[in-house]
C-alpha cells in the first residue's frame, strides 16, 4: 500500500514540476490551417509552431499557464490554460500586417518571414509581378507581354530560369530542354489573385528543391478557400482590360470549392499594336476524406497570343529611323498555352507524422518568332525565326514527415522521392519570313527527359541552436531524336548528381537569429546537346554559402542581412538563332543584401531592399571576365499608408544600376530609376483603385543585349545595345466588387 502511494504522489511531483504536453490546431475564421503561427508560453517562456496542417504541440505545459498565439497577417489571441488533456483548436482572425505580431525562433524562415509581410500589400499586375515580393529580384518583358519575363537575381541574368527553380503548388514551371531556352518558366497561367503564400529561399540549400535551384527558388501556393467572391475590372491606357472573377461554389465544414477566370486584353505603348490577349481559367476543390486526410484537386488552362516589336538596336533611335517604341521587325509574336490537373493527398498518420504526395500532369504548346539580328544572315528576306514545341509534363511527388522530442532536442526529419518525365514533340528551330514562310529547318527532333530524385533531411533544435544537415540525389536519362538527320540515330545519355546541404541557426534571443547555410546544388543542360557534351558539362554543380542574421531590435523594426558566396563549375547561354549552347566557364558570384521592414504607426510601413553583387568569370582574364548583363546593384523601396475610413496608397521605387553588356564592359546596359503609385478606397463591398506605373514618365529600358546586327539598309553589321523600351507613363482604373 505504501509502495503504491508513494509511486502515486511521485508522479503527481513530477506532472506538477515538469508538466504536460498540450496538442491543439490553428485555423483561421475559414477553417484554413495556418502554417507558421507563432505559440509562445508566456510562463515558462517557451515557444513553438504550427506545422503545415496547422497542428502544434506545446511541451511542459501547466494549468495555469498563458499562451499566447500569433501570427504576422492575423490578430495575436491569448488563453490560460485550463485542460491539458484534450486537444486545442484555437481561431486567428484575418488583419492587415502589424510587425509588432513577428516572432523570431529557431523555426523561422527569415526569408519566408519578409514575404508574408510583402505579399499583402505589393499591388501587383500579373503572376509574374508577384516575384518582385523576392527581395532583389528583377523581371522584364520583352516580347509583347505573352513571353516568360526575363528575371534578375543575385548577380544573374537568369535569362527566363536557368538558375531559380519555380512551381506553383508542387507543380513545376521550369521548362528542361525548351525550344527557347533551358529553363524557360512562364507563370502566366497563374491567376495572382489565387495566390495565397510565396514561399522562397535565396542559395541551393533545400533539399526538397532541386533542378535550376542555383540562385534560389520560388513556390506559390494558391488558396484553399476564397475569402469571399469578387469581381473586378481594369481599364486603363493603350486599349488596356483586365476582367477577373472569383467564385465559391461549394464551402461546407469538409468540402471547399473555388473558380477562378481571368481575361487581359491591350495593345501596348508600341506604334505597332502589341494585340496582346490572355485567357486564364482555374478551378480548385479542397475535401477532408476524414480527420486525418485531404485531398486536393486543381485544374487550370491558360492560352495567350501576342504580336511583338522585338528589341531595337540603339543606332536605329539615334538615327530617327524609328522611335523607341517603333520597330525593325514588326512581325515578331508567338503563342501558348497550357492545362493543368494537379491533385494533392495529405494524411496524418499519427499527431507527429504526416505524408504529402501530389501528381500532376500539364499539357503545354508553344509558338514564338523572333529576329535578333534583322538582316546580318539573310540579306534579303531577314533572319526571323521560329521557336516551336508541344509538350507533356508527368510527375509524382511524396514527402514523409514525422516530428520529433527526446532529451531537451526537438525537430523533424522528412524524406522525400520526386518522380518527373517530360515528353517533347517536334521541338523546332526555324528560319521563317513574315510568320508565313518557313526557308529552313535548322533544328527539329523529339526530346524524353526523366528526373529522378529522392532526399533526407533533418532539422534538430536543442537551447539556443538547430542544425539541418540534408542530402538529395537526382537521377537523369536524356533522349534526343534529330528528324532532320538522314537516318534513325537516337541520342541517350545518363547521369546522376548527389547535393548535400546544411544549415546552422543560433538564436542568442528572441529578437535575433544568426544562420549559416551551405552547400551543393546545379543546372542541367539541354537534351539537345546532352550527347555532344563531356559528362561534366550535363549537371554542372554549383556550391554556395551564406552568413546572415535576422534581427528585431524593437516591436516595428525588421531587419535582415546577409553576406553571401555562389560558384558554378558551367554557365551555359543558348544562342536562340543559332540553336546551340555556348559553355561558358567557371563563374564566382559573392555580394550582400539587406532587407529592412518598419512600422512606426499602425498606418504607416516602409520596406527597403538593397542587393550588391561582385561577378566574375573565372577562367578569363581581368578585364575581360565580366558576366554580361549581371546586375551589381539592385534597391527598391516602397511606402505604404493606411488612411482611416478604408483609404489605402502607396508609393514604390526601384533601381537597377549599369551594368555590363559584353565581357570587357566595352558595352553597357544603362540603369534605371522607376516609380509606380497604387491609390484604393473601399465602400463597403466595392473598392475603387487608380494605379500609375512609370509615375514620372522615365524613359528606361526594360531589356537590353549586346547583339551583333546589320540594318537593311547597312552593308556591315554592328554590335551594340539592342533594347526593349520600358513602359512608360500608365494609368489605369480598377473597379471591385465583393460579395
Amino acid at each position: 500500500m505504501r509502495s503504491r502511494l508513494f509511486i502515486f504522489l511521485f508522479v503527481l511531483f513530477t506532472v506538477s514540476v515538469h508538466g504536460q504536453t498540450l496538442r491543439g490546431v490553428i485555423t483561421n475564421q475559414f477553417q484554413q490551417a495556418i502554417q507558421g503561427a507563432h505559440i509562445l508560453n508566456k510562463t515558462s517562456d517557451h515557444h513553438y509552431h504550427s506545422d503545415e496542417a496547422g497542428n502544434f504541440i506545446v511541451e511542459h505545459v501547466h494549468v495555469g499557464d498563458s499562451l499566447q498565439f500569433s501570427h504576422i497577417n492575423y490578430q495575436s489571441a491569448w488563453i490560460v490554460v485550463d485542460d491539458v488533456a484534450s486537444v486545442l483548436h484555437m481561431v486567428l482572425y484575418a488583419k492587415t500586417i502589424d510587425l509588432d505580431a513577428v516572432v523570431i525562433s529557431p523555426e523561422v524562415n527569415s526569408y519566408n518571414l519578409i514575404s508574408d509581410i510583402d505579399i499583402g500589400i505589393i499591388p501587383v499586375n500579373s503572376s509574374q509581378d508577384v516575384l518582385r515580393t523576392v527581395p532583389g529580384l528583377f523581371i522584364g518583358q520583352h516580347a509583347g507581354g505573352g513571353k516568360a519575363e526575363q528575371i534578375f537575381l543575385r548577380g544573374f541574368d537568369i535569362d527566363h530560369g536557368t538558375d531559380i527553380r519555380l512551381s506553383v503548388d508542387g507543380l513545376p514551371v521550369n521548362m528542361v530542354s525548351h525550344a527557347h531556352g533551358q529553363g524557360y518558366s512562364d507563370l502566366h497561367f497563374v491567376i495572382p489573385e489565387t495566390i495565397e503564400k510565396v514561399d522562397f529561399g535565396k542559395g541551393l540549400y533545400y533539399e526538397d528543391q532541386g533542378n535550376f535551384n542555383t540562385a534560389g527558388y520560388v513556390q506559390f501556393n494558391t488558396k484553399q478557400k476564397l475569402d469571399d467572391n469578387l469581381l473586378k475590372l481594369e481599364a486603363g491606357q493603350f486599349d488596356s482590360y483586365r476582367m477577373l472573377a472569383l467564385l465559391d461554389v461549394l464551402n461546407t465544414t469538409k468540402n471547399k470549392a473555388y473558380v477562378a477566370s481571368e481575361y487581359i486584353s491591350t495593345n501596348g505603348p508600341f506604334e505597332s499594336p502589341q494585340d496582346f490577349n490572355r485567357i486564364n481559367v482555374m478551378a480548385k476543390y479542397t475535401g477532408l476524406l476524414s480527420d486525418r486526410e485531404s485531398i486536393s484537386v486543381l485544374a487550370s488552362h491558360f492560352q495567350s497570343s501576342w504580336d511583338a516589336s522585338g528589341q531595337i538596336p540603339v543606332r536605329a533611335v539615334l538615327d530617327n529611323r524609328i522611335s523607341r517604341f517603333g520597330a525593325i521587325d514588326d512581325t515578331e509574336g508567338g503563342s501558348t498555352a497550357r492545362t493543368n490537373i494537379l491533385m494533392q493527398y495529405q494524411k496524418s498518420l499519427d499527431e507527429n507524422t504526416q505524408i504529402k504526395s501530389s501528381l500532376y500532369i500539364s499539357q503545354y504548346d508553344f509558338e514564338l518568332y523572333s529576329n535578333f539580328t534583322f538582316f546580318l544572315m539573310d540579306s534579303i528576306r531577314g533572319d526571323q525565326i521560329r521557336q516551336k514545341e508541344q509538350r507533356q509534363i508527368y510527375g509524382w511527388n511524396s514527402q514523409y514527415t514525422k516530428q520529433f522530442q527526446r532529451q531537451g532536442i526537438q525537430g523533424e526529419w522528412k524524406a522525400g522521392l520526386e518522380i518527373r518525365s517530360d515528353r517533347v514533340r517536334d521541338n523546332e528551330l526555324s528560319h521563317t519570313a513574315n510568320r508565313k514562310e518557313t526557308i529552313e529547318q535548322i533544328q527539329l527532333g523529339q526530346v524524353d527527359e526523366n528526373n529522378l530524385a529522392s532526399y533526407v533531411g533533418a532539422d534538430i533544435r536543442y537551447n539556443k541552436w538547430s542544425f539541418h544537415p540534408a542530402l538529395r540525389y537526382d537521377y537523369f536519362n536524356f533522349f534526343y531524336l534529330d528528324d532532320l538527320h538522314p537516318t534513325y540515330r537516337p541520342l541517350r545519355s545518363d547521369q546522376g548528381i548527389l547535393s548535400p546541404k546544411m544549415t546552422v541557426r543560433f538564436q542568442p534571443s528572441t529578437s535575433m537569429q544568426w544562420y549559416f547555410n551551405m552547400g551543393k546544388g546545379f543546372h542541367s543542360n539541354d537534351s539537345r546537346f546532352v550527347a555532344f557534351q563531356e559528362a561534366e558539362n550535363t549537371l554542372p554543380a554549383a556550391y554556395g554559402a551564406d552568413l546572415g542574421y535576422i534581427w528585431k531590435p524593437n516591436s516595428n523594426m525588421l531587419l535582415n542581412m546577409a553576406v553571401w558566396y555562389l560558384y558554378l563549375e558551367q554557365e551555359f547561354v543558348y544562342v536562340g538563332d543559332a540553336g546551340i549552347v555556348e559553355a561558358s566557364g567557371q563563374t564566382r558570384r559573392q555580394g550582400i543584401e539587406i532587407s529592412y521592414r518598419y512600422q512606426p504607426y499602425s498606418w504607416l510601413y516602409w520596406n527597403l531592399d538593397a542587393n550588391y553583387t561582385h561577378a566574375r568569370s573565372i577562367e578569363e582574364n581581368q578585364g575581360e571576365d565580366f558576366i554580361p548583363l549581371a546586375p551589381d546593384f539592385t534597391f527598391v523601396s516602397g511606402i505604404n499608408i493606411q488612411y482611416p475610413k478604408n483609404w489605402s496608397t502607396q508609393f514604390n521605387i526601384r533601381y537597377m544600376d549599369n551594368r555590363p553588356a559584353n565581357e570587357d564592359n566595352s558595352i553597357v546596359a544603362e540603369g534605371y530609376t522607376v516609380a509606380d503609385l497604387a491609390v484604393k478606397y473601399n465602400w463597403r463591398a466595392i473598392g475603387f483603385g487608380l494605379q500609375i506605373q512609370n509615375l514620372f514618365n522615365t524613359e528606361w529600358n526594360e531589356t537590353q543585349f549586346a547583339t551583333e546586327s546589320r540594318l537593311k539598309q547597312e552593308s556591315i553589321a554592328v554590335e551594340e545595345i539592342h533594347f526593349t523600351p520600358g513602359t512608360p507613363f500608365f494609368a489605369k482604373i480598377i473597379l471591385e466588387y465583393h460579395f
